[in-house]
């Protein structure tokens, strides 16, 4: 079991923008109930809406020992037939207004229905095995990291401790449940009985931002893409007395935007706290204490409560001295057992033991303080120079703070892809002057927008179409 849900009973656990609410005690009835419709253990597709259904059928078969694998419901229908196909899970819980003619409803709650698929066979499942999750919030991929139970519940409970919740909280929905990190604030706070307030509203509508009010939001979660878009709507300028925390995860915020957030939370007496994470570690690995966000504006922090950072060389070799770059890895009781890529993966077992190569490059100051400077294999080789794409995004992002910016390509040939025509050449005029490589290396695109995943990441390999 992974929350003690009778011990808030009488508190609300959840509450939508439409008025309904839960309390613990009935979030812990009606969840049970879907796992008692299942009846065994098994697998099972939810395919999730930031809404109260999916929330509770989540808890139900995580709680009931089931196996469930989250996907967004917006997923395309071929994609979805894929993985059904790859994973023959026996049911799904889905929401009531989608349409499956080939399965048989066999359970009805708060506008979801478990559906039983019939598929003839039945992939066995690892007893440790307790959730799939796709890497990085995209749905087509037959790609999951494959969490235990231990794993969950050891991050929800690191997460709580250093982000000191409690059932004061009120944390309001911000990013996708099916994204690992969307999902970690929902099972960080369960645990200490705060109130999580769902909404499938996007921040860039007025209906999030009443419900916010209404409600009395205490904090929310946003990946750099979050935090661009609250820079641009002016969000400083926003009357939230509520708001209490902002955490950023989900890739590095610039520098800048950094700063711009951490002294404007100081001034208002508010905790802003940037924090590293992967999918392949549950969630959450690393995290600024709030008190330094200004100070050590630019880190990810120190290693999260239970786990423990180092660096090695290409040789292997810890690092041992400040400053010096090298591939971060992380030891604790969060790593997850492994991939899953089709359906007989879901019978291994754990082959981490625990540690895990993030495949971040990163280096660490005198106070022992982090700092990613890029991925591993995010580089390219351009006239012998090797150059680091991510911090070719962070340069333009720096200096041309309105727009939206990718870097891609191949060895010998950089590709920028900027969201505004006009100012293509002087991206490029900046490149050339920063890095003092042959003009001839660097080609800017326009486009109307720089393509991303429901989590906001960057899906890089629609870019190829441009250069290969």
């Amino acid at each position: 079991m992974i929350w003690d849900l009778e011990q808030y009973r009488d508190k609300t656990a959840v509450l939508d923008e439409y008025g309904t609410s839960l309390t613990y005690g009935v979030l812990a009835r009606e969840s049970r109930r879907v796992a008692e419709a299942m009846g065994r253990r098994c697998l099972a597709f939810i395919l999730c809406r930031n809404e109260i259904g999916a929330l509770v059928g989540y808890v139900g078969m995580m709680n009931g020992g089931m196996v469930p694998l989250l996907l967004s419901s917006h997923m395309d229908e071929e994609a979805l037939a894929g993985l059904l196909a790859a994973y023959r899970p026996p049911y799904l819980w889905a929401p009531e207004d989608m349409c499956f003619p080939d399965m048989t409803p066999v359970y009805r709650a708060v506008g979801y229905c478990l559906l039983r698929s019939h598929l003839e066979r039945e992939y066995p499942l690892h007893p440790d095995l307790g959730l799939l999750l796709t890497t990085s919030g995209s749905t087509g991929s037959p790609k999951f990291v494959r969490q235990s139970y231990e794993n969950v519940r050891a991050n929800a409970e690191s997460i709580a401790a250093y982000l000191e919740l409690d059932e004061t909280e009120r944390p309001i929905t911000t990013l996708p449940m099916n994204y690992t990190y969307g999902l970690s604030i929902v099972n960080s706070h369960l645990l200490v009985g705060a109130t999580v307030l769902i909404t499938d509203k996007s921040l860039m509508q007025r209906e999030f931002w009443a419900f916010f009010k209404e409600t009395g939001a205490t904090s929310f979660g946003g990946v750099p893409y979050t935090y661009e878009m609250l820079e641009r709507m002016r969000f400083q300028r926003m009357d939230l007395p509520s708001l209490r925390t902002m955490t950023q995860a989900g890739g590095k915020l610039s520098p800048a935007l950094h700063r711009k957030f951490a002294e404007a939370a100081q001034t208002a007496g508010r905790r802003f706290i940037v924090m590293y994470g992967q999918c392949e570690a549950t969630a959450r690995m690393g995290y600024l204490p709030p008190e330094r966000a200004v100070e050590k504006c630019g880190s990810m922090g120190v290693a999260i409560p239970g786990g423990t950072f180092y660096l090695t060389d290409a040789d292997g070799k810890r690092i041992t001295t400040p400053g010096v770059t090298g591939e971060l890895i992380y030891k604790g009781p969060n790593v997850t057992l492994g991939y899953a890529e089709r359906g007989e993966d879901l019978e291994k077992g754990d082959e981490r033991g625990g540690v895990l190569q993030t495949g971040d490059m990163a280096k660490f100051d005198e106070d022992g303080y982090y700092y990613i400077t890029g991925r591993k294999k995010r580089f390219l080789k351009v006239y012998g120079n090797r150059v680091n794409l991510d911090e070719v995004d962070g340069l333009v992002k720096e200096r041309f703070p309105s727009l939206d910016c990718a870097s891609a390509g191949v060895d010998d040939h950089l590709f920028v892809f900027v969201t505004d025509e006009e100012q293509t050449e002087a991206v490029k005029a900046f490149l050339v002057h920063k890095t003092k490589l042959n003009p001839a290396a660097f080609q800017v695109i326009a486009l109307e927008k720089i393509p991303k995943n429901d989590s906001g990441k960057t899906l890089y390999q629609e870019l190829e179409r441009y250069y290969i």
